[in-house]
């Protein structure tokens, strides 16, 4: 297989696949509370339940989400040139024909996701909570359902999105949310500038 380097550590992997769950499960039963799916509340063992599950899942989400902050946030909010050269060519997606430049441990695109997910992520985690702990105020609960249905819709589009950019569209990335690993050849062509500020180029 030659040469492995570690892209992502054991608790990043960890964490990753607890939010990941967290969200797929908060999706699932949101979407049954939103078209009162009795199917899928029967699963849980009726609605109340199922609702007791969904805010607790979203406490667990939440928690992930703040402890991603430590690994990703920073470099979500530095770009340079070469990421603006990477979305003027859409990062190679749209043709094989365009140069891609040289990119860090995250391309721009990983980037603004991570950074929609924070943002959105916050959004629904607070208007969740509202939802959830203050019934009493019209107002609150008013606001909250509006954010919440907003943030649900972003995250029904952006995370089948990432697990087809994951798995299909990326050969080789999936593995690095399962092992941390990633084959040194294939760093130094996807990441070269980290390659490099690592000494491994």
């Amino acid at each position: 297989m030659g040469e492995m380097v570690r892209k992502e550590s054991g608790g990043a992997i960890l964490n990753h696949w607890v939010l990941a769950i967290s969200c797929i499960l908060l999706m699932i039963t949101g979407f049954a509370f939103l078209f009162h799916l009795e199917s899928v509340g029967a699963v849980f063992g009726g609605f109340e339940t199922m609702k007791t599950v969904h805010n607790w899942t979203g406490v667990v989400f939440t928690v992930a989400l703040v402890l991603t902050m430590v690994n990703y946030l920073g470099d979500s909010l530095r770009y340079d040139a070469d990421d603006v050269q990477w979305f003027k060519v859409a990062g190679g997606y749209l043709s094989h024909k365009v140069k891609v430049p040289p990119m860090g441990k995250h391309n721009p695109g990983q980037k603004l996701y991570y950074l929609g997910i924070v943002i959105f992520g916050i959004a629904i985690a607070l208007s969740g909570f509202g939802i959830w702990l203050m019934k009493d105020n019209p107002t609150i609960m008013l606001l909250s359902h509006l954010v919440h249905n907003v943030a649900f819709i972003f995250f029904c589009i952006m995370v089948p999105v990432h697990i087809y950019l994951s798995t299909l569209a990326n050969p080789g990335t999936f593995q690095i949310m399962v092992s941390g690993m990633v084959p040194l050849e294939l760093a130094k062509k996807r990441y070269p500038k980290w390659m490099k500020a690592a000494g491994k180029m």
